[in-house]
């Protein structure tokens, strides 16, 4: 079984959209149930986010759901499990299905990661269900929980970059900017590339596109101005975004995504021996 053909959760603020957020942000499939009426404590979940609709307005059928579509369960708290995500647990439990927790209180973020990655490889998990505490329980819970997810990817594309050679050869940084906005970030990563990895880059399928942004992360974010969280190209880059979430992170990839576009439509070409 492929790991991580898709993410889902409940939708609910907090660690569920956490999940959802960043499998839209790595262009991995989301999904899962939520209660009738796409009901979160915040009001209804955005139409952006693809789950469907129970014909009840009950949280623990939902929960309950969306651990039987999954391969597993992954609960991701502070100190002992109380309230949904103990039902979580104890639900996954009957169910027979595999389930962890991970306590931020004992474990920081890469042991968390560490921890998720294993669960994920040893379980052979395909879809991978995610749950943790509401927002108004846990108003840290968004970021940490983001933070494992990616850290835990991040592991993933590691694994893969041990069985393969990099195709690709990625630029030094010759210079650090400050671009006014992506289209000109574009420009300037365009032409540090090499033309074989322009053409690489512009062919491959957009399910890749985290593959692109670990090897790139460091260097986007010095070449472009997008370690500095007061850039012309991330204030560009956060406007109409919830700040409180957005960061350099964020931008960085939205960089990969406009680059990635870009060079499907100018450099998609076919590559001689």
């Amino acid at each position: 079984m492929p790991i991580l053909t898709q993410i889902i959760s409940g939708g609910q603020t907090g660690a569920d959209r956490a999940a959802l957020d960043t499998a839209i942000k790595f262009n991995i499939p989301h999904g899962g149930w939520i209660t009738r009426g796409r009901r979160t404590e915040e009001g209804p979940l955005s139409d952006k986010y693809r789950l469907k609709e129970m014909v009840s307005r009950d949280y623990p059928s939902r929960t309950r759901q969306n651990i039987l579509d999954s391969h597993g369960t992954i609960i991701i708290s502070r100190g002992p499990l109380t309230g949904g995500s103990k039902l979580t647990h104890t639900a996954a439990m009957v169910a027979g299905r595999p389930v962890c927790h991970i306590d931020l209180m004992t474990q920081d973020i890469f042991e968390a990661a560490l921890i998720l990655h294993s669960f994920v490889l040893e379980n052979h998990l395909g879809v991978l269900n995610v749950a943790g505490p509401r927002a108004s329980h846990d108003p840290a819970i968004y970021f940490d929980v983001k933070s494992v997810m990616e850290s835990m990817l991040y592991l993933v594309y590691l694994d893969k970059e041990a069985e393969n050679d990099s195709e690709m050869d990625w630029p030094a940084v010759s210079e650090q900017g400050d671009a006014r906005d992506a289209d000109q970030a574009v420009e300037w990563i365009t032409n540090d590339l090499s033309l074989k990895t322009r053409t690489l880059v512009g062919r491959m399928d957009d399910a890749r596109v985290g593959d692109v942004y670990f090897s790139m992360l460091d260097y986007i974010k010095v070449r472009t101005g997008l370690d500095r969280e007061n850039s012309r190209l991330f204030t560009c880059l956060g406007k109409g975004r919830d700040r409180l979430e957005y960061t350099p992170e964020d931008g960085a990839m939205d960089i990969v995504k406009a680059l990635k576009s870009y060079l499907a439509l100018h450099h998609n070409l076919r590559i001689l021996p």
